[in-house]
């Protein structure tokens, strides 16, 4: 039997700084955040220079960027400090959501959920999220893989194995997306990728402002990332660009590539952080806001 540990995943991500673009090889687990982390501390005191029209189109086209996963981003966040993440938990959120592209979105925020209880060792929370994950996934009407991983997770929580419910998590969300595009919902794995970047820096700016210091805050510093999350939900379909939620999502991405985009030292202050956190926040509630029934 293959444990959740002995699965590798090795991803090429491409990113775009003032000082030209940045390789990365995405390593299994903290490579990526190692090497993102890295990077920050080496940039430039310049302004950050957006994607060009031709470099996004061909980081489409490649796929050579990819959207951070939230076990990067935490990742990420915990070389500087030891961050309070059982302070970063949220209520229960409603599982029975009838519009595909909010279970998409809110699929995502709950693996990012999964990430935090890992993080915080709380093997409950991790147990009551995994059943939370496959009621969403179910409606999404993902493959028996992605139902079977509920065990695992459950499985690992009870022995208190972190590492391997890290990978089990990981492994989960590349199983959604793989279910999907098999099914050829390519577009809804990209509200699965927003809704668990949304939840992340959510989490993220949060904790940042609960102990400011710079080296976390430079974290946030993501404007090619966002210029990326807006093209590629720019080219998903007209139908589901036209779904309400996704509309104002893409609305509020344009005010978001702002507040990720920081001059001077591209180091943002407890006030910028404030600021992407109380817009992150809306987009949240927004996303688990169930429609009130006529």
């Amino acid at each position: 039997m293959v444990t959740a540990c002995q699965r590798t995943r090795t991803q090429d991500s491409r990113w775009q700084s003032a000082g030209g673009t940045i390789f990365w090889r995405m390593f299994p687990r903290l490579g990526f955040a190692a090497a993102w982390l890295a990077t920050l501390s080496l940039a430039p005191a310049a302004d950050p220079v957006p994607l060009t029209s031709e470099q996004l189109g061909q980081a489409i086209k490649s796929d050579t960027l990819t959207i951070p996963t939230p076990g990067e981003l935490f990742a990420a966040l915990t070389k500087p400090g030891s961050p309070n993440w059982a302070g970063q938990y949220r209520g229960p959120i409603p599982v029975t959501f009838s519009n595909r592209a909010q279970i998409a979105l809110n699929l995502g925020g709950l693996i990012a959920d999964g990430f935090i209880a890992v993080e915080a060792r709380d093997g409950q929370q991790v147990k009551n999220i995994g059943t939370d994950i496959i009621k969403l996934a179910k409606a999404l009407g993902v493959s028996e893989n992605v139902l079977g991983r509920g065990k695992s997770i459950n499985e690992f929580a009870e022995n208190d194995e972190w590492s391997a419910l890290q990978e089990e998590l990981e492994a989960t969300q590349n199983e959604v997306k793989n279910s999907m595009q098999s099914n050829r919902d390519q577009d809804f794995v990209i509200l699965v990728s927003l809704g668990g970047w949304i939840r992340g820096t959510q989490v993220v700016s949060g904790s940042v402002l609960e102990n400011y210091n710079e080296a976390s805050a430079r974290v946030l510093r993501q404007p090619a990332l966002v210029s990326y999350i807006q093209a590629k939900v720019n080219a998903i379909s007209p139908e589901l660009q036209q779904e309400p939620l996704v509309n104002r999502l893409r609305e509020q991405l344009s005010d978001i590539q702002k507040l990720v985009t920081f001059s001077g030292a591209g180091t943002p202050n407890a006030k910028d952080v404030e600021k992407l956190n109380e817009a992150v926040s809306r987009l949240m509630a927004e996303i688990q806001s169930k429609p009130e029934t006529k």
